[in-house]
C-alpha cells in the first residue's frame, strides 16, 4: 500500500485541504514553493502511464480539481505549474497518480 493509500484511509496524518469521492489534496511535507498542493486519486492508478480509457472522466474531473485549488489558493491569477511524475527516470517516488500544484513565486524554465 503507498503511502497516499494510507493517507486516504488515514493511516498517516496530512494537512487535507480538499476531498471528495474520487480525490484528495493536501500539502506536500517537502514544499518545493509556497504552495504546494498533492492531488491524488482515491482510484489506484500507479500512474498516467497506467491509465486506462476507462480512466478519462476520472482524469478531466482531477484536471478540473486542479484549477479550483489553484484558485482557492490564490496562485491561479498570477500562474502556476503542474507536474506529475511519470516512473523512475521521471522521477515517481510514489507508484501512485499524483498532481504536483505549485504556485507563489516564479517558476523556473524547462
Amino acid at each position: 500500500m503507498s503511502i497516499f493509500a494510507k493517507i486516504i484511509t488515514r493511516e498517516i496524518p496530512a494537512k487535507i485541504v480538499y476531498e471528495d469521492d474520487l480525490c484528495i489534496a493536501f500539502h506536500d511535507i517537502n514544499p518545493a514553493a509556497p504552495v504546494h498542493i498533492l492531488l491524488v486519486p482515491k482510484k489506484p492508478i500507479v500512474s498516467l502511464d497506467h491509465a486506462a480509457p476507462e480512466d478519462a472522466p476520472l482524469l478531466g474531473y482531477l484536471l478540473l480539481k486542479v484549477a479550483e485549488i489553484a484558485r482557492k489558493f490564490g496562485i491561479a491569477e498570477k500562474g502556476y505549474r503542474v507536474v506529475t511524475n511519470i516512473g523512475p527516470e521521471g522521477a515517481q517516488s510514489v507508484p501512485h497518480l499524483h498532481f504536483h500544484i505549485l504556485g507563489g513565486r516564479q517558476m523556473g524554465g524547462f
